[in-house]
């Protein structure tokens, strides 16, 4: 088995023990906790930026925003240098949400690493990095 193969096999580990919600345990699955994540790092997040984050249609991304929403995770406001469109803003539930979810997925990750010299992690992260800017 080559590097190549290792890491595939490696991926998708990742996204069955993320599907198994060992990452985000009380967080909403899949793409409705996703839309969090986008608007949390989106400058100007609106349905449209959710839905090429999430490669999906504009009204799926419509629905799980809706949804969001709903659940009081996001809210809409006017956008004040184009009042055609709306900007997607975490409401506290929202932050908290998220934060609860990092706090979850970091201690997994250190847990991951016990006992890996310093080295070693940032040698990782370094090249995670690295990796994923590459599959833009």
């Amino acid at each position: 088995m080559d590097e190549v193969e290792r890491i595939e096999r490696a991926m998708i580990a990742i996204r069955r023990r993320q599907t198994r919600r060992t990452l985000a345990a009380d967080a909403p699955s899949g793409q409705a906790f996703d839309v969090l994540d986008v608007v949390e790092d989106a400058t100007e997040p609106t349905v449209s930026t959710v839905a090429a984050a999430l490669a999906v249609d504009q009204p799926r991304a419509s629905k799980l925003v809706a949804a969001a929403v709903t659940a009081g995770y996001l809210r809409r406001v006017a956008d004040q240098s184009d009042g055609r469109r709306s900007l997607l803003v975490l409401t506290e539930p929202g932050r908290d949400l998220l934060e609860r979810a990092h706090e979850r997925r970091r201690g997994a990750f250190d847990r991951a690493m016990t006992g890996w010299p310093d080295a070693d992690r940032a040698a990782f992260a370094r090249l995670l990095g690295r990796f994923v800017d590459g599959l833009d």
